[in-house]
């Protein structure tokens, strides 16, 4: 199997791994510095109380009577190296030109070099060690049987490396944190943006960088925000201009003699004028989040706007309670379900409201119906402003195709969300889901 190494798709983990892996570096070569000149002090302090010992137990030994010198040898006994009494272990002779000859064999000949004649050998073993062979004064052999080690760690060090570990592991993830967390908040802000809502402003502190792109992030958002306020009071001027001719139009046509062109020429004034006032109501409905919030009962309010369309003669019913008060734009929220439910009634006859209240205490309204429904790749198409399913012109069934997208756009201003599927058995859900 070939296994390949990836590199971390996040920056965070990008920014981690390489904190860590410069940090653990770093502290694997100031550690070993430490270390090795510890490893030197600690030697050359060991190999100079090795001569002084040693020197000072032969001296000892040598002036001690023969048979007082078994009883010595306990108290000059050391971890690393002992004193025998007997001519030692045979083994392989060694000679300071050894290119491995250990470096206490120096100290031991500095130490007693002059005054004794000695001879060295390495004894084999589990546990490598080497002999000095010597005579005392009297002729009694001696052997020093020295054992070398390696200088010991201490107990401490390796609770103090892995502390030191979690130290750079917390470190790192507080400055990745801190690094990250900016670039956090500026990818929200974008995903919340929303030029038809109040602009949510970023917090212009911190870093330099981060304040730089704070501000370019709240000037791009005073831009989208004038620019499709601009466009949209260019919209509504345009459409409200258009009145006046429109009407000078049909007084006109109304001084002229019955005929078939007068009764076609009304018909277009009509739907010209017809368009021209949802073109207002679609420029108007981007500034919706202007009006007042009010509370609001949504179970009478829904009541109200369905008894208003009964008492026209319309087949509209409303079904469940949410038993619930909303802070919401009552003007905008009624206009949203007024247009949905006269889509509904004019491509079904009827509609049906059904009102629910969700687990997370947000509230859904539908507006259903059993007409024909909405392809399903037409059915995020359907929000476009001036997009009809029927592509016909005829005004009375395909509509101006505003009526749908006021309705997002109010929907939006008011805090909700909008969406269209189809029903089982045929028929449109347009939900709009009140938070």
């Amino acid at each position: 199997m070939n296994f390949s190494l990836r590199w971390p798709r996040t920056l965070a983990s990008r920014l981690s791994l390489i904190f860590l892996i410069c940090l653990i570096l770093a502290q694997a070569l100031s550690f070993g510095a430490q270390y090795y000149e510890r490893y030197e002090n600690a030697k050359n302090t060991m190999l100079g109380n090795l001569e002084t010992d040693v020197s000072t137990s032969i001296a000892i030994l040598d002036r001690l009577p023969a048979e007082e010198r078994p009883s010595w040898l306990r108290q000059l006994q050391r971890n690393n190296y002992g004193y025998l009494l007997s001519a030692g272990e045979t083994g392989t002779p060694m000679t300071m030109e050894m290119p491995d000859a250990p470096i206490a064999m120096a100290s031991i000949m500095d130490a007693l070099g002059k005054d004794y004649p000695m001879t060295f050998t390495d004894i084999p073993g589990p546990k490598k060690h080497f002999q000095v062979h010597l005579k005392l004064t009297d002729g009694s052999p001696l052997t020093i049987d020295v054992r070398p080690a390696m200088v010991p760690l201490s107990p401490w060090l390796p609770m103090a490396l892995l502390g030191q570990l979690a130290l750079m592991i917390a470190c790192t993830w507080l400055a990745v944190r801190i690094a990250v967390r900016p670039l956090t908040r500026l990818v929200d802000a974008v995903d919340n943006l929303d030029p038809n809502a109040h602009p949510i402003q970023l917090d212009e502190k911190g870093p330099t960088e981060v304040v730089h792109a704070a501000r370019a992030f709240n000037a791009m958002q005073a831009r989208i925000a004038s620019y499709l306020k601009e466009r949209m009071q260019l919209l509504a001027a345009i459409s409200h201009d258009l009145q006046t001719p429109i009407t000078r139009m049909k007084l006109r046509a109304e001084f002229m003699d019955d005929c078939l062109e007068k009764d076609k020429l009304w018909a277009d004034l009509s739907e010209i004028e017809h368009l021209v006032r949802e073109g207002v109501a679609y420029a108007r409905s981007v500034h919706g989040a202007t009006e007042e919030s009010r509370r609001t009962d949504l179970d009478s309010f829904l009541d109200s706007l369905v008894f208003d369309y009964q008492d026209m003669g319309k087949e509209v019913q409303l079904s469940g309670k949410s038993t619930t008060v909303i802070d919401t734009r009552p003007h905008a929220l009624r206009r949203v379900l007024v247009n949905l439910t006269d889509n509904a009634l004019k491509f079904a006859g009827a509609a049906e409201l059904l009102v629910e209240k969700k687990r997370d205490g947000s509230v859904s309204v539908k507006v259903m119906d059993r007409g024909p429904g909405i392809a399903e790749e037409e059915l995020a198409q359907v929000m476009q402003p001036f997009y009809r399913v029927e592509n016909s012109r005829n005004r009375s069934t395909g509509g101006t195709g505003l009526g749908l997208a006021i309705a997002q756009q109010l929907a939006l201003a008011i805090g909700g969300s909008l969406t269209l599927s189809n029903r089982e058995g045929g028929g449109l859900c347009a939900e709009l889901h009140l938070r």
